[in-house]
Parts: structure tokens; sequence; C-alpha cells
């Protein structure tokens, strides 16, 4: 990614932040560009090639009543296969992610077993940190600073040892970034959890791209309609950035909610997930 698209993404985020503090006097357009010190024109063009729509679209995709709209709209979501709005079609046949537990042998010891690659790479969302191992993926954060991200990898696995390389696991994975998933191969994650938690994250690989979910509705997909806490719980634990999809999760109220990484960047997300799957019918058109 671009230097250029880093700067968008930090001035977006500060865009929804500020919208978001001021929804209740609908700021103008001249208003939201006048905080990041742009023009109006300028600020428009930013946007719309950063999301895909125009800022007032965007917006529609990032309100109360969407998210409400979403919410009914999706009885038992989680039965719903895993689809992409960035393929050229509206089922990615070619992709799914397949998460494999660790087993008390690889993380005994701080890790001690395990050799971990990692490395740093931008995203449309921030600069993140990607770590794996050779049965793949096994930790994706957000970093506004390279030291502490890494030292609370270390801090999960503090025995493992660290390789700063790019690997083949990380290359596949990081493509689910990118506009065009035909690139895609399997993308394999290798994390540590309890049996809980590994249902919970699986349970959210199934949420479809653009829609949501609630808390309640995940614990009663799970048979534990009463462990809609635990379930919060455990998604708060997801070690897995954007791959896991937790961004999906809001509340049953409608409300967006808190995120790990930031709820400006997981509304950037939802909106930006839902931009891709509108415009899929007009990809289509023009394919």
């Amino acid at each position: 990614m671009k230097d250029q698209e880093i700067t968008d993404f930090n001035r977006i985020e500060k865009a929804i932040s500020f919208i978001r503090k001021n929804f209740k006097s609908q700021p103008s357009l001249d208003e939201i560009a006048n905080q990041l010190h742009l023009s109006p024109h300028h600020f428009q063009r930013m946007f719309t090639d950063w999301a895909g729509v125009s800022p007032k679209k965007f917006l529609q995709y990032t309100t109360l009543e969407y998210a409400k709209k979403m919410l009914k709209e999706n009885v038992s979501l989680l039965d719903t296969a895993f689809e992409s709005g960035l393929s050229g079609t509206s089922r990615l046949h070619d992709l799914f992610m397949n998460i494999e537990g660790m087993t008390p042998g690889e993380y005994k010891n701080g890790g001690k077993s395990l050799a971990i690659n990692y490395s740093f790479a931008e995203t449309p969302f921030g600069r993140l940190l990607v770590a794996s191992t050779t049965k793949g993926i096994c930790y994706i954060t957000f970093s506004e600073n390279d030291a502490k991200s890494l030292k609370e990898l270390k801090s999960i696995f503090p025995n493992a040892s660290y390789t700063q390389t790019v690997d083949m696991v990380q290359q596949n994975a990081l493509f689910i970034f990118s506009y065009d998933w035909k690139k895609l191969n399997k993308i394999k994650l290798h994390l540590k959890g309890t049996d809980f938690q590994i249902k919970v994250w699986e349970s959210l690989l199934k949420i479809p791209m653009g829609k949501l979910s609630t808390y309640g509705e995940i614990a009663k997909q799970l048979d534990r309609p009463n462990a809609s806490r635990a379930v919060g719980t455990a998604i708060g634990k997801n070690p897995v950035a954007f791959l896991i999809p937790c961004h999906r999760v809001i509340q049953s109220s409608g409300e967006f909610g808190e995120y790990h990484w930031g709820s400006s960047r997981k509304i950037a997300m939802i909106g930006w997930e839902a931009a891709q799957v509108d415009a899929l019918p007009q990809k289509k058109a023009q394919g």
C-alpha cells in the first residue's frame, strides 16, 4: 500500500470519529473536510477512492437504522455460507478459513516448541503485525507502535523463537485486503484458545461479508442461549484481526459497540465491506 493511501485512512478514521461525535448536527461535507484541512472536493474524491462510495452513502451504511435492518434480515445468518463481495461471483468457491487449535504441547512452557515468523504490513485499515507458524496464521493485530505490538505477541508465546520475515502463509492471508480475491487460497489459522473460544471464532467466520450479527445470536447458534456475556469475552480475545471478523458483531440494539482495535476502525470496516458488497452487481454487469 502506498504512503498516501495510509495517510488517507488516518484521515478517514479522523473523519468517522468527527461524524460520530457530531452526528446530531448532521455536519456538511464542507465541515468534515475542514476538520481534515482538505478542500471539500479533495476530501470527497479521497473518501470515494478509499471506500468506493461517497461519504454520504458511506454514512448510510454506518447508521443505527442500517444496522437494525441488517440484523432483521439475518435471522440464522450463521447458517449462511461464507460469501464475498470482492470476487467475480456472489459466492467465493475457492476460499474458506480453517482454524486448527494448538495442542497443549505447542504452547506449554510459553510456546517453547513454536517457531514464529512475523512481519508488518499496510492495509486499508492501517498498519498491522501478522505472525505465523508452519501450520497457519497465529496472530494479527493492528499496530500503532511496532515495538509495542511485537511485545504483546511475545507475551503470548514468551519462549517461542521469532524471525522477522514474510512467508507464504502471511502473503496469502494478506490478499484478503485486496479488491480481487481470485488470488486467495485456503487460509489456515493456527490458534491458541479454549474449546469454547475456538467455537466462537469459527462461528464468526460464517458471518457473510457485509452482514452483521449479535452476541446473542451467536450464543444461540452455539446452543448456549444464555451465554452472550461469555461469547462477548471470547470475541474480545480474538487473536486475528479482520480475518476472524469480530467487527461484524454488534449489540442487539443496533449500536455498533466497542472494538479492541478502536471503534472508528470497526465502523470503517463495516461501511467498507457494505460498500464492496453493494458494488457487486455493478461489477458483475461490467464483467
